[in-house]
């Protein structure tokens, strides 16, 4: 469960709406992104309790930097791709500071589930569910053994959904970077899952390709 913010947060700062311009106060604009960076940050980080804390942080930065007035126009222009920056940055840092034990996270539901529509049902529930676990640790450890760059490139394109363009924008990186990295990743991804990328039970691992 994500924790409460340690600091609070004045609910009167406004964050950029975008294009239509509208304006939106901290507090709002913090529940509607929660959990969204709250998940990107598990998956970078592959610890639950790391992620609580490092979504606090994150938001406890944006918060400081608007009330600042330290905020480029055009980081208002897209708050959603800022705050994924900071996101980034940050897990990137904590990525850094000590090693972590990939193997020992549960998977998510949403990506448990995922696996289950996408395995055959002919097998018990009993058995799908711990088939949908095994695989889902085999791709924590496969992510886990990427590089920063790497994860954060594969995460953004492959759970966020982002196009290169937008990886570029948020890790402030040119494009040739972005899909070498991507590459690489991939190539890696499917050298440690290549058991299970060309195995007919396991059609999930095929969205890679995409």
């Amino acid at each position: 469960m994500m924790g409460v913010m340690a600091e609070p947060l004045d609910g009167e700062i406004h964050v950029g709406g975008g294009a239509e311009g509208n304006l939106r106060t901290f507090g709002g604009w913090m529940a509607s992104e929660q959990k969204r960076i709250f998940l990107l940050c598990r998956r970078l980080l592959q610890d639950s309790d790391e992620a609580d804390s490092a979504t606090q942080d994150i938001f406890l930065k944006a918060f400081r930097a608007l009330s600042r007035d330290k905020c480029e126009p055009a980081d208002m222009a897209s708050p959603a791709s800022w705050i994924t920056r900071i996101a980034v940055n940050t897990c990137m840092d904590r990525l850094r500071s000590r090693a972590w034990k990939i193997w020992q996270r549960r998977p998510a539901p949403s990506d448990e589930e995922l696996i289950l529509r996408q395995t055959p049902g002919a097998a018990p529930d009993a058995e799908r569910l711990m088939f949908a676990k095994q695989i889902q640790r085999r791709l924590d450890v496969a992510v886990g053994k990427l590089t920063e760059r790497q994860r954060a490139v594969f995460l953004l394109r492959h759970y966020e959904a982002m196009t290169l363009e937008e990886i570029a924008s948020v890790l402030q990186l040119d494009i040739g970077t972005v899909k070498a990295h991507l590459f690489r990743a991939l190539h890696k991804m499917r050298e440690e899952l290549k058991d299970l990328y060309y195995g007919h039970r396991v059609q999930a691992v095929r969205t890679l390709d995409r």
